[in-house]
């Protein structure tokens, strides 16, 4: 059995906390308009937007070098604005036996704050932990932020 691990992340945000659930719940195709250095693409290859079990394949730039993931939608939570995605083929397969990523908004009057939770199962105890990826999802969400902040409402 691989090591088995756990990132998590907070980060507040000031755009609004149900917009930025929305995004990912159902409009992940347009981060690349938001994040266009990191997130290049975003495609459905099965299913529909926002609904479990969906299939969305994304080119994105880590660490300075083209990537691929597909990963299937596998919860979708409401209440409390969560999406947990788990990539089934792309580059991360190259390192990891499993991986999903969390991303879920904590909304409070004005205060939002994102929390990023990586999980994950190493092929070898010499895959590196997934911290650069994790900056990378840091890095997006402020890249979404800064979107909204710009934006005229």
């Amino acid at each position: 059995m691989g090591v088995t691990g756990k990132l998590v992340s907070k980060i507040d945000i000031k755009s609004d906390g149900d917009v930025f659930h929305e995004i990912f719940r159902e409009r992940p195709h347009h981060i690349s308009d938001m994040s266009p250095t990191k997130i290049q693409n975003c495609d459905l290859h099965h299913g529909d937007w926002g609904k479990v079990g969906s299939i969305i394949y994304w080119n994105y730039t880590h660490d300075g070098k083209e990537k691929v993931a597909k990963e299937i939608i596998e919860a979708i939570d409401e209440e409390n604005k969560l999406v947990k995605f788990k990539v089934i083929e792309g580059d991360l397969m190259e390192l990891y036996k499993t991986f999903t990523l969390v991303v879920h908004v904590d909304t409070n009057g004005d205060d939002n704050i994102v929390t990023w939770t990586l999980e994950y199962e190493k092929l070898s105890e010499d895959v590196p932990d997934p911290h650069s990826l994790m900056e990378f999802c840091l890095h997006v969400t402020k890249d979404i932020e800064t979107h909204h902040l710009s934006s005229p409402n």
